[in-house]
């Protein structure tokens, strides 16, 4: 288990960029945390990380946001998704086949069904103003 403290926006992109590095091919990373919790933010850092240049953002009406990249991410948002056929029809396996890296935001809802993939789990903690607290557990 790991833990950091970050204390701005900045700061929390810097650690994504940094656990990007530490990525494998396929890894599937799953975060829980409320809303402004700093998922997306955490997750730029990671697709910055991994060489995507396109501009990351919440894929919350799109279900999932593929950036293109030397070493491709793939972003889920399943707060709108609560079965392994959605999951499926979304593209979830195709992306991990390729070895994409996925992130998947809102993951309590599949918990089950991801649990199979052995994830690397980021709780993310808004502690006030800019603070995080960030427990990463199997990476």
């Amino acid at each position: 288990m790991e833990e950091y403290n970050t204390h701005s926006r900045e700061e929390t992109v810097a650690l994504g960029r940094k656990l990007a590095a530490r990525l494998a091919p396929g890894a599937l990373i799953t975060f829980t945390g409320g809303l402004g919790a700093g998922k997306t933010a955490l997750c730029q850092g990671i697709a910055e990380g991994l060489g995507c240049t396109d501009p990351v953002s919440s894929p919350t009406f799109a279900i999932v946001n593929y950036y293109r990249g030397p070493r491709p991410f793939a972003h889920f948002d399943l707060y709108r998704v609560h079965t392994e056929g959605d999951l499926a029809a979304a593209g979830f396996y195709d992306y991990l086949d390729m070895g994409a890296v996925v992130a998947v935001e809102w993951s309590e809802n599949c918990a089950d069904i991801l649990a199979r993939e052995n994830p690397i789990t980021i709780e993310i903690q808004h502690t006030g103003n800019n603070d995080r607290h960030i427990v990463i557990r199997g990476l």
